[in-house]
């Protein structure tokens, strides 16, 4: 099993992540669906107002476990995916994502 943490910078404003958090409301029953999907599921910071926490206003955390780097490569070529990235191109300036696997 792999987790996937996929950070999604914004558009600075609420409205631009509001925006593609709106977008993945819209996929997310799809995405559970497809195979090799264990979870799927949109982040953001909660505001715990202690001094150690490092915060992005205009980010967003997507954890996903999928069970295999294929089932993650056939998800990005889904339809849906396809028509996620089209719908927030004017919101999002920048995605990084990490695939992760246990260490211990």
């Amino acid at each position: 099993m792999l987790t996937v943490i996929a950070e999604i910078r914004t558009r600075p404003g609420q409205h631009h992540r509001q925006a593609v958090l709106d977008q993945f409301t819209k996929i997310i029953p799809t995405v559970l669906k497809e195979e090799g999907c264990h979870g799927y599921a949109p982040m953001v910071d909660h505001a715990a107002g202690v001094s150690f926490q490092a915060t992005a206003p205009d980010s967003i955390t997507m954890v996903e476990q999928w069970e295999t780097v294929a089932h993650l490569e056939a998800h990005l070529q889904t339809a849906h995916m396809k028509a996620w990235s089209e719908a927030v191109k004017g919101d999002v300036l920048e995605s990084r994502i990490s695939i992760l696997e246990p260490a211990l």
